[in-house]
């Protein structure tokens, strides 16, 4: 065959050598040393779980084992990224696998203590982050990693300073310490590091100012310094030497001071955002030499002056955030016409004045745009959705006039307009008001007049998604649309002080979701419609100041939820249905000024004010009683108290019969089905239910309250939680659940770093149990109000927790999927784990969010943090919150309790403004006697903020994001334990003045 096919033999031959190759390659690849396997296999040993496919009895398995790969016989690579294992890791064990280039314990759940490597000479990639390490690097000999390229830990629990080993690792590249709880000052030594490409040290505990060494990494493309950290002093200059940069994220760390205009040398830049800080002075024209940059956020800070008209060279920009700021003068034109990338710009709660450029949006780009709260005049630009990008358009609280353009009824894209509080003129446009994305649309407080249009074709505009529409005080005319009913998500609908007529439409019954209707004060006239009591979850109507006529539809009682009524001010007559009485949640109602007439129902929470105005109604407490003969009276008693005490004797002795019977039951049940539980995890856990039982005895409990009992656990791996007891009767009985079904509900999906942990449930017949992370220092209560820390709780602690607790909060609030009200917000439930870090703790009482107030059958909570409108309307949003969270402030910068030290009837919030009068010169008068050297600016805004969470009228109280940026306002001591710049005011609360002990408290303000 070789001779009759000559060509074929270097074929051959070549498939022969491919064959031996490759065969070479598997052997090698499947057979491993023996040291690598007996390392393996040890390393195994400390994980509670593995994966499946690690088979400890066949050596040559290994190079098949997930996350392990080989090279000629050696394990090169180990990779367990996100493979939930848990336990321990021993650094020694693997060090003698020396052959190791890449090794990955990121997304796991390991614990224990990092000790030291030493033989892993070859090591070129180190990623332990998301995992659960304590303890610091104390014990990592870097020098014996020469060749380590990657070194991560990021998001851990590692703490002390800064580890100054890694400067011996002469090739690393990427360098991530963040995420964890690093403190003290970024050492200046990390200057050498000069081969670093990456540098991540945000979300930590740093403080002290931003050594100017670093601007020798001149390598450096990502630089992360911000989050949590708070440093002292500016942005070093030296920063201009980083010609590689490409991202630079220094946000949310307390820097003051003006931008170096040496940035401006950082020409490879593609993201700046220095947002939230103490950034001061003028905008450097010098920026604007950064022509690749894509995304510049300086929002929140105190930058002055006018934008420089250099920015006109960042051509590349997608994002330019200058919102929260001080500057002043002209929108310039080339952010319009110069800048063709540009999608987000956000220029609100400035100082702008003139006009809007004519051509911005007409680069066709456009998505996001806020300019409110200036003082722009002039008209709306026309070409804002030239190509139907533009999803935010806010323009309120300006000086804008003119017509709203037509185009904007055509934009199918918008989601969110708010073009309130200007001079508006004209009519709404065709279609605005059902664009199928928008979920929000505001008109209010304007001049614009008009029919609404409706609905031609619902077909291609139906808006599904609108939440809120306020049309509000303006001068709006003609018939309500019938194709009102299009808006079937609609849960705010305001329309209120205008000037339509006509009847209210029957379609108005086919809003499922609207929870408050406002029409008062137009002048709509007939009937109103009984379709409105198929609304099920109004709470809020009012159709007072029109024209209205005819009786009261008794459908509106069937309305179980409904919390204020106001029909004053109409031609109403009738009688009013007796069925109205019997709706208990009804807080506040209007009958004023009508032609009703007849006998008043049951109203027991109403004075004659809210019926006044109609003469022909009689009742009791209106100074008109009714005709007394027309009521029969009463059938005299036939029967004698002596039979009636017969009967009663009876049905005691019946009674007591059945309750003893039932108890009987109830304790065999529960003895027979004591042990059939049933554990649902929501995070990996290493214990199971007869672990949690052996907790619970009475030497491990560490708390008693009105839903349950908590007990203290050590499991065997050494991990500690708490677990909470239900006293009541099971989870069966909705009515005595004490709040556990909603608190699993709520916590099963909360992930917040200021949020405690729910690590599972357990439940049989009988009782439920919750099992949390373990908060080893307690509530915040305790640490204010006990014995023992009370006293050593420092200032700089209680701002940090202030701070920390308000981001719980926040993330409820706000970011959380449904939105959550806590409902029982006080200081102890808070709870301070090993390193005084603050979680928001106990969810029995919270509730989800709809997007609007709820009304509750009864009052929940804790004495002196509840909400006047919780106590009087039994009304509850995140704005009751916000009033508690206002009394944890007050007691963190008073030590005093919320009741109980001021008098009967008096609490902490009456007792703070009576001391003050309100001012915030007099707050040294309420603060803690226990802390010294207290910054007086620091102590005066933390009374300011307090003040405004305890407004008595909830409108006026901030939202819980708010909250978070104003107390960051002054971040010297917050999350950093720095003492007061020489620039501050101390507040001393000790009697000895002299300048020694003086010396002494500031230093003591030094250690936190």
């Amino acid at each position: 065959m070789v001779t009759s096919f000559p060509y074929l033999a270097p074929f051959k031959f070549n498939l022969l050598c491919s064959f031996f190759f490759l065969l070479v390659l598997l052997l090698s690849s499947s057979l491993v040393s023996a040291s690598d396997f007996e390392a393996l296999l040890t390393l195994k040993q400390g994980f509670h779980n593995h994966p499946e496919n690690w088979d400890s009895s066949n050596s040559s398995s290994v190079c098949l084992w997930t996350g392990v790969k080989c090279h000629h016989g050696r394990v090169i690579s180990l990779d367990l990224t996100d493979l939930n294992i848990e336990g321990s890791v021993s650094p020694c064990v693997l060090s003698t696998v020396d052959s190791l280039i890449h090794l990955s314990l990121a997304g796991n759940n390991f614990s224990g203590r990092l000790d030291e490597f030493k033989t892993m000479s070859s090591l070129k990639f180190l990623n332990l982050s998301n995992n659960k390490f304590d303890g610091g690097l104390d014990g990592w000999n870097f020098s014996n990693l020469p060749n380590l390229e990657v070194f991560d830990v990021n998001n851990n629990n590692l703490t002390s300073f800064l580890p100054l080993g890694v400067t011996k690792l002469k090739n690393i590249r990427h360098l991530d310490l963040g995420g964890n709880f690093f403190y003290g000052k970024i050492p200046q030594i990390y200057g050498e590091l000069i081969s670093l490409e990456y540098l991540f040290l945000g979300g930590n505990d740093l403080q002290g100012s931003i050594p100017k060494e670093l601007g020798n990494l001149t390598n450096l493309r990502l630089l992360f310094l911000g989050q949590y950290n708070v440093y002292e002093g500016s942005i070093p200059k030296e920063f201009g030497k980083l010609g590689n940069l490409v991202h630079l994220d220094a946000s949310s760390c307390g820097l003051s001071g003006p931008i170096p205009k040496e940035l401006g040398n950082l020409v490879m830049l593609d993201t700046l955002y220095l947002h939230m800080n103490r950034l001061s002075g003028g905008l450097p024209r010098e920026i604007g030499n950064l022509t690749g940059l894509t995304n510049l956020d300086l929002s929140i800070n105190a930058f002055v002056g006018e934008i420089p008209h250099e920015f006109v060279n960042l051509k590349s920009l997608k994002l330019l955030n200058l919102f929260m700021n001080k500057l002043h003068g002209s929108i310039p034109d080339y952010i319009a016409d110069g800048l063709p990338e540009l999608e987000t710009l956000g220029l609100w709660k400035n100082n702008f004045t003139g006009e809007i450029p004519r051509n911005l949006g007409k680069n066709g780009k456009l998505q996001v745009l806020d300019l409110s709260s200036n003082k722009l005049t002039g008209t709306i630009p026309s070409n804002l959705c030239d190509s139907n990008h533009l999803t935010v358009l806010i323009l309120m609280n300006n000086f804008l006039f003119g017509p709203i353009p037509e185009s904007l009824g055509s934009c199918l894209s918008l989601i969110r307009v708010r073009l309130g509080q200007n001079y508006l003129n004209g009519t709404v446009p065709n279609g605005l008001l059902y664009l199928p994305q928008i979920n929000l649309l505001e008109l209010q407080n304007n001049y614009l007049s008009g029919n609404l249009s409706e609905n031609v074709d619902p077909c291609v505009l139906n808006p599904a998604k609108l939440d809120q529409l306020d049309l509000s005080n303006n001068l709006l005319s003609g018939p309500l649309p019938n194709s009102i009913s299009n808006f079937s998500s609609i849960q705010f609908l305001y329309f209120e002080g205008n000037q339509f007529s006509g009847p209210i439409p029957k379609s108005i019954g086919q809003l499922k979701q609207v929870i408050k209707l406002d029409l008062s004060n137009n002048y709509l006239s007939g009937l109103i419609p009984s379709e409105i009591g198929s609304c099920p979850h109004i709470t809020y109507l009012d159709l007072s100041q029109n024209n209205l006529s005819g009786s009261i539809p008794p459908e509106i009682s069937s309305n179980t939820i409904m919390s204020y009524l106001n029909l004053s001010r109409n031609h109403i007559n009738g009688s009013l249905p007796v069925s109205l009485g019997s709706m208990k949640s009804l807080t506040t109602v209007d009958f004023s000024l009508n032609d009703l007439s007849g006998k008043l129902p049951e109203f027991s929470a109403f004075n004659a004010s809210s019926f006044v105005g109609n003469p022909l109604l009689c009742g009791l407490f209106l100074n008109n009683p009714c005709n007394l003969s027309l009521v029969p009276s009463p059938s005299p008693n036939i029967k004698s108290s002596g039979e009636y005490k017969l009967i009663f004797a009876l049905v005691l002795l019946v009674c007591s019969l059945i309750f003893a019977g039932a108890a009987v039951f109830k304790a065999k049940s529960f003895k027979k089905g004591s042990d059939s539980w049933k554990m649902t995890t929501f995070q990996k856990v290493d214990f199971n239910v007869s672990d949690i039982m052996e907790c619970m005895k009475d030497g491990n409990v560490i708390g008693r309250g009105g839903a349950g009992i908590v007990y203290h656990g050590k499991m065997a791996c050494g991990s500690e939680i708490a677990v909470k007891k239900l006293l009541g009767f099971g989870p069966n009985n909705k009515k005595h659940d004490h709040g556990f079904r909603a608190e699993i509900e709520t916590l099963g999906q909360i992930r917040h770093r200021n949020i405690v942990r729910l690590l599972a449930f357990c439940s049989n017949k009988h009782t439920n149990l919750l099992v949390y992370e373990y908060m080893r220092n307690g509530s915040l209560g305790e640490a204010l109000h006990g014995k023992k820390l009370g006293a050593f709780l420092g200032w700089n602690m209680r701002y940090k927790i202030g701070i920390e607790a308000a981001k719980g909060l926040c993330y409820l609030h706000h970011d959380s999927s449904p939105l959550i009200v806590h409902r029982d917000v006080k200081s102890n439930n808070i709870l301070l784990d090993s390193h005084f870090e603050a979680h928001v703790a106990d969810f029995g009482l919270a509730k989800f969010l709809s997007g609007a107030s709820e009304c509750m059958s009864a009052i929940a909570g804790s004495y002196g943090y509840i909400a006047p409108e919780y106590a009087y309307t039994l009304r509850v949003d995140e704005k009751s919150d916000v009033y508690s969270f206002g009394v944890v402030l007050l007691e963190l910068l008073t030590g005093r309790r919320p009741v109980g030290d001021f008098g009967e009837g008096v609490d902490i919030v009456q007792w703070s403004r009576v001391q003050t009068n309100g001012r915030k010169e007099k707050v040294p008068l309420i603060i803690d006697s226990r802390l010294t050297a207290i910054p007086q600016d620091e102590a005066m805004h933390l009374f300011f903020v307090a003040m405004l969470c305890t407004q008595e009228n909830s409108v006026e109280r901030p939202t819980m994001r708010e909250v978070v940026q104003i107390l960051s306002e002054y971040p010297y001591h917050v999350m950093g334990y720095q003492p007061a710049p020489s620039s501050s005011l101390l507040i001393n609360n000790s009697n000895n003045n002299n300048n020694n002990n003086n010396k002494q408290q500031s230093n003591d303000v030094k250690k936190g």
